[in-house]
């Protein structure tokens, strides 16, 4: 189910009548397997009902915005895990990566996974549009050394301490953080927002704004994980500045995740107790 999950979403960006198709049949076995319960299937189907609805209000712009922020709302209420009845799985509990890491556990999040497909509805150029700014061919370079670079400094801020793990369950953690992870806050915060934003105000602007209310989402972690969340939040914003690609911008949010994952103490320092 949630392989057939991911390639609906990876199919979202060429073929949106088949993502929609295999969205369709993960639906049906989620709920068969219990992951979406009825109060979830009846959210599920209110938003198919919404999708059906925008395509009709094309020469209507006061409904079509009336649409377009329902399906906001959607989109962070599944964000934030607000709405009932989806039955996330743990995959993994109170799992401890090294003797210097805190304890970790993750979830297959269907919810979140929902999110590009409702974001669609807000917004059709949400995978591709017209990139704000162009940059040299050596800024791109700059910017990945910005992936592990970000981590180098939050380990000088007593953050983080270099520790290396491949863990057994790391395919599911691949799928979890690409798909339900990664590419739905991408879809929010950079495809949305900053797209959004940006034809409103200056595009730098806008990057640092959809940037601070990224790090502002990590709020539970506490003020240093918001602080790099924002950071990190400005490298992804940039990607998609510079390419117009909401994959692109995805892309770079992994792979900070995957570098973390791997080369760091994961998800945290564990401090010496005094």
């Amino acid at each position: 189910m949630w392989v057939l999950l991911a390639i609906s979403l990876l199919s979202l960006r060429f073929n949106r009548l088949i993502a929609v198709l295999i969205l369709a049949c993960s639906c049906v076995w989620g709920y068969i397997n219990d992951v979406i319960q009825p109060v979830g299937a009846g959210f599920i189907i209110a938003l198919a009902a919404l999708a059906l609805v925008s395509t009709r209000l094309q020469r209507r712009p006061t409904l079509r915005i009336a649409v377009e922020i329902i399906a906001l709302l959607a989109a962070v209420a599944l964000t934030m895990h607000w709405i009932p009845g989806f039955n996330n799985p743990r995959i993994v509990e109170n799992s401890v990566l090294g003797p210097r890491s805190i304890p970790f556990g993750f979830s297959f999040n269907f919810d979140k996974a929902l999110v590009p497909f409702i974001l669609m509805i807000a917004l059709p150029s949400l995978f591709v549009s017209a990139p704000p700014v162009r940059v040299a061919r050596w800024c791109w370079g700059a910017l990945i050394l910005c992936v592990p670079g970000i981590l180098l400094i939050a380990m000088g801020a007593g953050g983080l301490k270099l520790e290396l793990h491949w863990p057994t369950w790391l395919p599911a953690f691949v799928l979890a953080n690409l798909f339900f992870v990664s590419l739905a806050e991408e879809a929010l915060f950079r495809g949305y927002l900053q797209q959004r934003l940006s034809l409103m105000m200056p595009p730098v602007v806008a990057l640092c704004l959809t940037s601070i209310l990224f790090g502002a989402l990590h709020a539970a972690g506490g003020p240093l994980l918001m602080l790099f969340a924002g950071i990190s939040g400005l490298v992804y914003g940039l990607a998609w500045m510079w390419s117009g690609r909401l994959w692109v911008s995805t892309l770079f949010h992994f792979g900070l995740n995957m570098c973390h994952l791997l080369l760091f103490t994961y998800p945290a320092l564990r401090h010496a107790i005094s």
